[in-house]
């Protein structure tokens, strides 16, 4: 597999514009009594033709049979071997709100969740509460002291939240107190190496104060947390790729996973119209675009079948405002798979096509997960999506003599 420093060394900048259209978690499972995915339920016919006119195939985010979370999942598709690099959950949606992370700042994704009487998670997502509420929750956790360590508590959008701890010699190294998954007791935060022992203490004092000050605030009467990360070093795509890229997202941690690779984050509204209403407005001023679409995702982890299908036949519906402009590379994938029979990120990998001028046309005639795994492009990593898009838009050089 190709570096980034290899990839540098043969990127080109030229005026051909990609745009990368990442529909989160469209992978999906058959419905039981039709037999069919969400995709393959849906009616794209604008999808349909993008595929008929490109080439197809099935893309693993990180590999095959691991489940990816969101942060590398996207990280691959942006062309960044996410086993090589890596961030935590909580520093992207930390950036994502433009809260200025300092220089030993540990930030963690919180979520506010339900408990019951016994202590067992009913509802890691507390009936995902409107964000105003988030937002008064927010206030009374945020700015309290533990043991000289400042906790900063800001809001991101309905349940969720983000926190820092501000202090001396604070290691991000520590394991989630978010099991993931309801019916089961909170985590405790623990310690991954000798040097978290202390942020470990912090952060579960935090956890019992909020638990105290939450008590009588039933659904939202626990907080769980994830992804302690300091603010990662990254280099940027603009260097790697000789790119002028944007991004065009609106949930906080896709903007902040954008911004740690160096693209510029456009202000957008957060319905899909709105995202592709911003994509015509910057069309001549960058030469790559990362369009994120989220409603897929949360459908899938809602269970929502139906829900997931009306997101996908929305996103079609849309498309002929991306196509007419005509940009010289189209890619549409996802980060992940989110079945919603499983109401979650799952391992399956995720159908993938991509239009240029440049592309042999495969035969595919639709864009599903059935129909891809016939494309010509078969099964491959997620790190190889931007060599590909790259070359099709005449942006690499030739490699070796």
């Amino acid at each position: 597999m190709i570096d980034l420093e290899q990839i540098s060394g043969l990127a080109i900048a030229t005026p051909s514009k990609i745009v990368l259209l990442v529909l989160d978690g469209l992978g999906g499972l058959p419905h039981t009594e039709t037999g069919l995915t969400e995709l393959e339920t849906a009616k794209t016919p604008n999808l349909d033709r993008l595929a008929k006119e490109g080439i197809c195939g099935m893309v693993d985010p990180v590999s095959a049979g691991i489940t990816p979370g969101s942060a590398p999942g996207h990280l691959a598709l942006f062309g960044y071997d996410p086993l090589r690099f890596s961030v935590g959950r909580g520093a992207l949606a930390a950036v994502g709100i433009d809260f200025e992370l300092k220089k030993g700042d540990i930030a963690a994704r919180g979520n506010f969740c339900t408990l019951d009487q016994s202590g067992i998670i009913t509802d890691r997502r507390a009936g995902r509460i409107p964000t105003e509420k988030c937002t008064e929750l927010c206030q009374l956790l945020d700015g309290i002291s533990i043991n000289g360590v400042a906790v900063l508590v800001s809001p991101v959008r309905e349940h969720r939240f983000v926190v820092i701890f501000r202090g001396e010699n604070l290691s991000s190294e520590l394991g989630d107190s978010d099991p993931q998954r309801e019916g089961v007791l909170p985590k405790a935060v623990v310690p991954l190496s000798t040097e978290a022992a202390r942020a470990a203490h912090i952060a579960n004092e935090f956890i019992a104060n909020a638990r105290d000050t939450l008590a009588e605030r039933y659904p939202t009467n626990m907080v769980i947390l994830r992804g302690f990360a300091h603010y990662p070093d990254f280099p940027k795509m603009s260097e790697v790729f000789s790119l002028k890229p944007a991004a065009i997202a609106s949930y906080p941690m896709y903007r902040g996973l954008a911004k740690v690779v160096g693209m510029e984050l456009l202000s957008t509204g957060t319905t899909i119209a709105e995202k592709f209403a911003t994509f015509e407005q910057h069309f001549d001023s960058y030469d790559f675009f990362f369009i994120h679409v989220k409603e897929m995702d949360t459908a899938g982890e809602d269970g929502d079948f139906d829900r997931k299908v009306k997101a996908i036949e929305e996103v079609d519906r849309a498309l002929p405002r991306l196509i007419g402009l005509n940009p010289d590379v189209i890619v549409v994938t996802a980060d992940h798979s989110t079945p919603a029979v499983l109401k979650g990120h799952s391992w399956h990998p995720v159908p993938f096509l991509l239009r240029s001028k440049w592309c042999r046309p495969d035969g595919v005639e639709e864009f599903s997960e059935s129909a891809c795994a016939k494309g010509s492009l078969g099964r491959f990593p997620g790190v190889d999506i931007m060599p590909l898009a790259l070359a099709n838009a005449l942006k690499l050089g030739k490699y070796g003599a």
